[in-house]
């Protein structure tokens, strides 16, 4: 996959691997109508939890320059191009497939999973669009292609017996173009079954599918489909299972429920709540930290060789060294403290603070928690926001019902309030400044006009806004106002949850073949769908591709949800000259004698042109007794694309270290550190 990626070749790495699985097996599970308590062994029949290993190889995916894959191609996703494997190095690659197996079978692993999708290694040699070979593992005819596959599960089988779990992930729809038509897809799954396949798991889309399959704006269980079709056709007798944007047990019931799949598949859901079953199981569903498909703290980082976390949990994959235990902190060390801000920073900060046994209490200017999420729910494809906001509330309702937090909104809190505080006896021991941004007015000449709008006018106050639109700036609240403004219905009563999403509309608007008659479930897009409701102009003064800072994993998906409409039109290098006394906008495009002058003639110009921190609490602080107390984190602390993964990191590592008495203002910013894949990443990106 990439330099230093988890591996297992070698008996040494094999017993690392047996603190995984003696740590799963501990754990009992309830069977049927067990106790609610994951960890009983009493009070109802329970058994051990068993655990499978993936099996990976990238093929031509992998970041680094000795890829290799069915034949000699370059992937778009990767600076490296590959090399074709030898007859020698299938029949090697196969083996070291068993091998690693064999050796998961001694860790304790209870099965393995054959990853045989999403364009990774073995899906290379299933597709024409990359074999091209003319040997016994490639051509014309699909049982030669497909033989790579096979070959590997039937030699697993052979080699580990029929006590051993083996899952195979079949790529049941590519999306990209000269895939696996359907007919193929059955008959590599009656031959995975046949080869000796316990599961079959479903793949949704190669990684370089211009379909989006897992991001937030793909509405909940939209691919499940895929394997019902599968199911219903009887084309095999192993369990199947189903997967991609399944993240709430309602949804996962759902789709078991109608019939779609026997067994559900999840994995980003379990870095943002790691309890999520055993929540689910004991009904405490409102507790669930839900994955919000967001991809920045995962997928992005593993795409650049950084460890991958979460968003809204950043404690995953950072469980040694962050740990937040229920009243952790001895009496002695315990604080109050005051929180101004109930944004994510805020948010996260408290509800860490609280947990770990400090006082909190939470200010709010505003009647609700949440902050920038309040605006950022409203955003089609991401109304995942509101399950953030919901959690969040939840556990400070809980806390606050324990007494661990106070929670004071539609309150403003004034440095002389902080003063006042600090004073009194069993008052505030240190404050944590959460105040989030103000937008940032760029100086352009007639911006006081009345057609001129912020994005929070648009946002959190719902402005009306004009058929044709002008927006300064296109870094990710550019993007994210031109998404609205393009599909809201300004006519709704309500903005959309995530369960009411259209996984139908979304489907057509994105081509995908409902039927998967065509090779690779691809279909022309019905235009038909979301058609525009504005025409919009998105500019920044940048040269170069709009966009271009938005997540690795996700940033096309926006840029392509624009340029597919027709009706916006998206420029670089722009100088803004004036607001006319008629609201419109003159710009210059261009820079010397390529420059070009234009004007505007819109209804709206919305103005998205960055953040400035609140910072007036830290200021007015300096020079007082309360300098040493008062601690900026979040948005008022550093402003840039309202980073929420930065916000709520922050949030929860200040508040372990609080207490501490080497942690003071200007020394309370703690982050992961770069490890030596990231670092290797980075010197490979130079020759590329």
């Amino acid at each position: 996959v990439g330099p230093f990626a988890a591996k297992l070749d070698t008996t040494v790495e094999m017993e690392r691997h047996r603190l995984v699985t003696d740590a799963v097996h501990s754990v009992r599970i309830p069977s049927g109508g067990a106790s609610n308590n994951s960890n009983s062994t009493t009070g109802g029949t329970t058994e051990p939890a068993r655990i499978c290993m993936q099996i990976l190889h990238a093929g031509r995916y992998a970041m680094h320059p000795f890829a290799v894959s069915a034949s000699a191609t370059k992937s778009p996703i990767s600076p490296f191009p590959a090399r074709e494997l030898s007859l020698t190095g299938i029949h090697d690659t196969t083996s070291d497939f068993v091998r690693c197996a064999a050796l998961a079978k001694q860790a304790g692993y209870d099965g393995v999973e054959i990853m045989g999708s999403e364009g990774y290694l073995i899906n290379q040699f299933l597709v024409t669009k990359t074999n091209h070979r003319d040997d016994e593992y490639g051509g014309p005819d699909f049982v030669n292609r497909m033989r790579f596959a096979v070959d590997i599960v039937r030699e697993t089988r052979s080699a580990l017996g029929s006590d051993f779990i083996i899952i195979f992930r079949l790529s049941m729809l590519d999306l990209v173009e000269d895939g696996s038509s359907w007919e193929e897809i059955k008959i590599l799954a009656q031959a995975i079954e046949d080869a000796g396949a316990t599961i079959i798991n479903t793949g949704i889309g190669w990684h370089e599918a211009r379909v989006p399959t897992i991001a937030t704006s793909v509405p909940r269980a939209s691919f499940s489909w895929v394997t019902r079709k599968m199911r219903d056709e009887k084309i095999v007798s192993v369990p199947l299972c189903a997967t991609n944007r399944i993240n709430a047990p309602h949804v996962a019931d759902d789709i078991i429920a109608r019939g779609d799949a026997d067994l559900i598949s999840m994995a980003r859901p379990f870095l943002a709540d790691p309890d999520i079953v055993r929540k689910s199981r004991e009904g405490d569903v409102d507790d669930i930290n839900t994955c919000i498909a967001c991809n920045q703290a995962c997928l992005d980082h593993a795409f650049i060789g950084r460890t991958a976390s979460c968003l809204v949990n950043p404690l995953a994959c950072h469980e040694t060294e962050l740990s937040v235990e229920e009243d952790s902190i001895p009496p002695e060390e315990r604080l109050t403290i005051g929180v101004v801000g109930a944004g994510p920073a805020g948010m996260a900060f408290a509800t860490t603070a609280a947990t770990i046994g400090h006082r909190v209490v939470l200010y709010d200017k505003s009647g609700e928690i949440g902050g920038q999420f309040n605006m950022a729910k409203r955003i089609p494809g991401k109304e995942e926001f509101h399950e953030t906001i919901r959690y969040f509330r939840h556990r400070l309702s809980k806390l606050e019902r324990a007494g661990k937090v106070e929670m004071k909104l539609g309150t403003e809190i004034q440095f002389s309030d902080m003063e006042f505080l600090g004073d009194v006896e069993d008052g505030v021991d240190r404050w944590i400044v959460a105040a989030g941004v103000d937008p940032r007015i760029p100086p352009i000449p007639g911006l006081d006009h009345p057609n001129v709008l912020s994005y929070i006018d648009v946002l959190r106050l719902g402005k009306p806004v004009g058929r044709k639109v002008a927006i300064i700036g296109a870094g990710g609240i550019g993007f994210d106002v031109a998404e609205f403004l393009l599909h809201h219905d300004d006519n709704a009563d309500h903005d959309l949850t995530a369960d009411e999403t259209n996984g139908d509309e979304f489907l057509q608007e994105w081509g995908v073949d409902r039927q998967n008659e065509t090779r690779g479930g691809l279909a022309e897009p019905d235009d038909s769908v979301n058609r525009p409701k504005r025409e919009i102009v998105l500019m920044q003064r940048k040269a170069g591709k709009l966009g271009a800072g938005l997540g690795k994993t996700t940033g096309w998906i926006h840029r392509a949800t624009l340029a597919k409409s027709g009706s916006v039109e998206m420029i670089g290098s722009v100088s803004y000259d004036k607001v006319d006394s008629d609201g419109n906008l003159h710009i210059t495009v261009g820079k010397g004698e390529k420059a070009a002058r234009r004007v505007l003639d819109v209804d709206n110009i919305i103005v998205c042109a960055g953040q400035i921190s609140k910072k007036d609490l830290e200021k007015d602080a300096a020079g007082t007794e309360l300098e040493e107390k008062v601690y900026t984190i979040g948005g008022a602390y550093e402003a840039g694309e309202l980073d929420a993964k930065r916000a709520i990191d922050m949030g929860t590592r200040l508040a372990l270290k609080i207490h501490q008495k080497d942690v003071v203002p200007g020394n309370h910013r703690f982050q992961a550190g770069q490890g030596p894949e990231e670092k290797m990443f980075a010197v490979l990106k130079r020759f590329t």
